[in-house]
């Protein structure tokens, strides 16, 4: 990914025709080191092809990629969900008084 990142970044800075150099300057800008091989594969890839293909065949194969929004729909409260959401915190309560017992039953000047 950060080779990838690096030659978008030198496309935004306005080289239109990156080399692994001007990869390695940008990466060793931020302390990443770069492995020759991979750009080596990553130009090998990408030869003959502009950035708006590559961009464009991206996105074919992302919309390929099952994508669910169960993430969502179960962060969104239900009325069923209240009353556990209401013993949840009582229990952060317990636990945080449980917590701040840093002892464990015996003292230091007892």
């Amino acid at each position: 990914m950060k080779i990838i990142s690096a030659y978008l970044l030198a496309l935004l800075g306005g080289n239109t025709y990156p080399t692994t150099v001007d990869l390695e300057k940008i990466l060793s800008s931020v302390g990443a080191e770069a492995d020759d091989q991979k750009m080596q594969l990553f130009f090998s890839e990408i030869k003959g092809k502009h950035i708006t293909e590559l961009i464009a065949s991206g996105r074919e194969k992302l919309a390929s990629v099952p994508s669910s929004g169960g993430v969502a729909a179960a962060a969104a409260p239900t009325s069923g969900d209240a009353v556990p959401a209401e013993e949840a915190k009582k229990e952060e309560k317990v636990e945080e008084k449980e917590e701040s017992d840093d002892d464990m039953g015996f003292s230091l000047f007892d």
